[in-house]
């Protein structure tokens, strides 16, 4: 599913317009992005949670040279889906 097709299913559950549901799906992204850029968690009750995973430094290798290399601490986006959510998506 696309962000086009949410916006046109959110059209004709609600009855709004387009191109006021895609300004509001857009803004509500960009809060989520902001929020996890900023390091904090974002709770959806009954839907899930959009949390910042913190990864340890690792070693890696470069196959192709044979050599090592040293991948720092980084923090990743992560979601995940409350237990109804799960259940539902199970129970398809």
């Amino acid at each position: 599913m696309t962000k086009a097709d949410i916006v046109n299913d959110i059209a004709a559950k609600t009855g709004i317009d387009k191109p006021t549901i895609l300004i509001t799906v857009e803004a509500f992204m960009e809060s989520v992005k902001d929020a996890l850029a900023n390091d904090k968690n974002v709770y959806l009750r009954g839907f899930g949670s959009f949390v910042v995973k913190k990864r340890a430094q690792k070693t890696a290798r470069n196959i192709s040279r044979n050599t090592t290399i040293i991948i720092p601490e980084h923090n990743i986006p992560a979601f995940k889906p409350a237990r109804t959510f799960t259940v539902a998506v199970k129970n398809l």
